[in-house]
């Protein structure tokens, strides 16, 4: 698996050869921790409220990359700096701009469209540069524009974009199905521009910094190539059922039901596309599953 090589690489170390039963102890323990987070949260949220399933992951996301941004920062070049803070700007001053993409104000408490601009395109920014340091330390996930490798970050959106095109019709069809809606036809232009504003901002957090961070912690326990599809799996599986917070509340047999379908369908692509293309492929795929929603009013 190609990976990013970067001047703090020896940062990561394994703990000489671990026995088996500690790695597994390991695995266990973070699995457990990520089960207990979606338990806790559906058992406050089905007596009060409570914060969404996705906000908490994205907030510990957060919170992990600033760690590793703060330990780690002189790993970044100088054109890191740029494309993470650019990153960043582009997903907050566009946001006031978008007509039918809305994000849930965080923990409900930001309102309005330039707190939450604001508040969006710092996490996107911490979170980018966070997972950056990762792949300069030899983190899974590649991200073409940092390596200034401008054709490839194209060419790897437009095929991840192409991929996910079909599944994007599914998706429509499906949504509009289950919530007993019917399209609505929207600028297309529109639809296209505002697409951007999920796709960057989920596959920054959870597919280069969540997944990265999960790497982190396996890497000196496990193999090199079991460490990555471990982390990848519980990145997956954490973005995948952090959308399910009112049904896990509701009806939570159909909500691990449909998360295992919708993991399977999208979840695995998109991983297949941040680790064995780039980044730019995964966020490229995401953008074909909201352009096509956002396109026919859902």
């Amino acid at each position: 698996m190609n990976r990013a090589s970067g001047p703090a690489r020896g940062v990561i170390t394994k703990i000489g050869h671990p026995p088996s039963a500690l790695r597994w102890w390991v695995l266990l323990v973070l699995a457990a921790s990520i089960a207990l987070v979606f338990v806790v949260r559906t058992s406050v949220a089905s007596t009060g409220n409570a914060p969404r399933l996705f906000e908490l992951f994205d907030l510990f996301t957060t919170g992990a990359a600033a760690v590793i941004l703060l330990i780690g920062f002189r790993s970044l070049t100088h054109h890191d700096w740029g494309i993470g803070i650019g990153i960043g700007l582009l997903i907050g001053l566009t946001l006031p701009l978008a007509t039918l993409f809305n994000p849930y104000p965080l923990l409900d408490r930001v309102q309005g469209v330039i707190p939450e601009a604001i508040v969006r395109g710092t996490i996107t920014t911490v979170t980018a540069l966070g997972g950056l340091v990762i792949m300069r330390w030899g983190g899974p996930v590649r991200v073409q524009l940092a390596l200034k490798q401008w054709r490839r970050a194209l060419i790897g959106f437009i095929f991840g974009a192409v991929v996910g095109m079909p599944l994007a019709v599914l998706n429509a069809y499906a949504n509009a199905w289950t919530q007993g809606q019917v399209f609505v036809w929207q600028s297309i232009l529109a639809a296209a521009l505002d697409a951007f504003q999920p796709a960057i901002v989920e596959e920054v957090i959870s597919r280069l910094a969540l997944l990265g961070v999960l790497w982190l912690i396996l890497r000196p326990f496990w193999p090199e190539r079991q460490a990555v599809w471990l982390a990848a799996g519980l990145a997956l599986l954490i973005h995948t059922y952090g959308h399910y917070s009112d049904l896990f509340v509701t009806q939570p047999i159909v909500a691990l039901v449909m998360g295992a379908l919708l993991g399977l369908l999208w979840g695995v692509p998109i991983t297949l596309l941040a680790l064995r293309r780039d980044l730019e492929a995964a966020i490229g795929f995401h953008w074909a599953q909201d352009f096509a929603r956002f396109v026919v009013g859902l």
